[in-house]
């Protein structure tokens, strides 16, 4: 595919109708591309345990995170509601000398590490599976694709594309680097491991152990590495259930096109139906991959079941 850099709307229209997956899974869908991830796949996925030992793919939720205040996205802010200190004054009302602790969390479902649901982003009015967005997400959540329908799914074979490792200097790509599907291919075979149907793909750029070294800066929302818009061919092509990466944003920023505002995402959400995943700290994976030669795996990572939530934060484990 060959960009034209002032024309995002062309580029988009042409994907979006090129590998949409609209009505393949029926007129009532909700899982989207999830509908490759089969009991077949979970069983494949779960014959990968054989050490195991098992990686959270999870950054903190606290208040230490990298959100600025974007779309009013803040760092989770956790509070305690009762204390030991509470107990040990007997300000409890609790018989017998027990006391207790309890807490509580506020924060955006998009803040750190997460899925997408399929009413997070739309296509000129339009939802996934071309449902009107106006009347699918309203003020009462997602009535349709609400992320708790995927609780149950979202568990099988894993792979890593050590994309940092294999492209990048010192494992690391520079921000503004455009992932191809080549880069994707080339890495896989470096790696001496396939893409399959039904796959869980994970995309290491290092831009995640850079910040950390670093500093955040301008990690949620700046510029930095990412699939290029053309990778729309092979994610559609691929059948791959779903995507995720240590970055922000999932495609490359600043994105290809002048203008522009994340339009693979506009591509892939609501026309592919396709997963997505942000914000995920993949490096101890990545390192132990890396000495072991091995980059598939069990992969769970279920959100939680949020009714109408159009995201949710995750604990994915990756388990070898």
């Amino acid at each position: 595919m060959t960009l034209d850099r002032n024309d995002v709307e062309g580029a988009v229209a042409e994907a979006a109708k090129a590998f949409s997956n609209w009505g393949r899974w029926g007129a009532d869908d909700r899982l989207g591309t999830l509908n490759f991830l089969t009991e077949a796949k979970r069983v494949q996925g779960a014959a990968l345990v054989r050490r195991g030992v098992s990686f959270s793919l999870a950054q903190p939720f606290d208040m230490n995170g990298p959100q600025r205040g974007w779309r009013r996205r803040t760092n989770p802010v956790h509070t305690m509601l009762d204390t030991g200190a509470d107990a040990a004054f007997g300000t409890q009302g609790l018989p017998h000398g027990i006391g207790g602790a309890d807490d509580v969390v506020a924060m955006p479902l998009q803040c750190s590490t997460q899925w997408d649901g399929l009413g997070h982003i739309f296509d000129h009015g339009k939802a996934w599976n071309g449902r009107d967005a106006a009347t699918t997400v309203t003020s009462d959540g997602d009535l349709v694709t609400g992320i708790e329908h995927m609780a149950a799914q979202i568990a099988g074979r894993g792979v890593l594309l050590d994309v940092g490792r294999a492209l990048g200097d010192g494992g690391e790509l520079p921000d503004a680097f455009a992932i191809t599907a080549e880069h994707l291919d080339e890495t896989a075979r470096a790696q001496d491991v396939r893409v399959e149907r039904g796959d869980i793909v994970l995309v290491r750029t290092g831009q995640l152990a850079r910040v950390r070294r670093d500093g955040w800066g301008e990690y949620a929302g700046g510029p930095a590495p990412g699939l290029s818009f053309t990778t729309a061919a092979w994610l559609h092509g691929s059948e791959i259930a779903g995507i995720a990466t240590d970055t922000w944003g999932f495609e490359v920023r600043p994105n290809e096109f002048e203008a522009a505002f994340q339009p693979l995402h506009q591509v892939v959400i609501p026309n592919m139906g396709l997963l997505i995943g942000e914000m995920w700290d993949l490096e101890d994976l990545a390192e132990d991959c890396a000495q072991d030669g091995t980059y598939e795996f069990f992969l769970a990572a279920s959100p939680l079941p949020i009714t109408g939530a159009v995201g949710s934060p995750i604990n994915p484990l990756a388990i070898k």
